[in-house]
């Protein structure tokens, strides 16, 4: 089993930053890749990024390309999204997650291959 605790978000002006940080804890040494994703009122989960938890690659959705990054602190499991250039319309519920699946295509690999989740983060940017 993989706990995940979720820590950041909250509330800035469009144009800020903020960041959310995701621990992990258990067996978190059975952790192949960590996701971001967000889910707003009444639109579906967007997969925001995408990090393999061994060699640190990364993935970003077009959206938030040049404005986030992620990265992870293998001794202290955990895994970050620093969020920049912050726009109304990133705000949503971020969410981590982790699998121990491994695909080729690893930056695509399915939701439903998420096995653990964090309780969500409330990002909110006004405008």
């Amino acid at each position: 089993q993989v706990q995940l605790v979720e820590s950041g978000g909250g509330l800035v002006q469009a144009g800020g930053s903020l960041r959310l940080s995701c621990a992990a804890s258990g067996r978190s040494s059975s952790i192949t890749i960590m996701g971001w994703f967000r889910q707003a009122p009444g639109k579906e989960r967007e997969r925001v990024a995408t990090i393999t938890w061994g060699g640190g690659s990364t993935f970003y959705a077009d959206s938030v390309k040049g404005r986030f990054t992620t990265s992870r602190d293998n001794v202290k499991n955990t895994v970050y999204l620093q969020m920049n250039s912050l726009k109304p319309e990133d705000t949503a519920v971020y969410s981590c997650a982790a699998t121990t699946s491994y695909r080729s295509v690893w930056q695509l690999i399915p939701v439903a291959l998420y096995t653990y989740w964090g309780q969500g983060a409330q990002v909110t940017v006004s405008s």
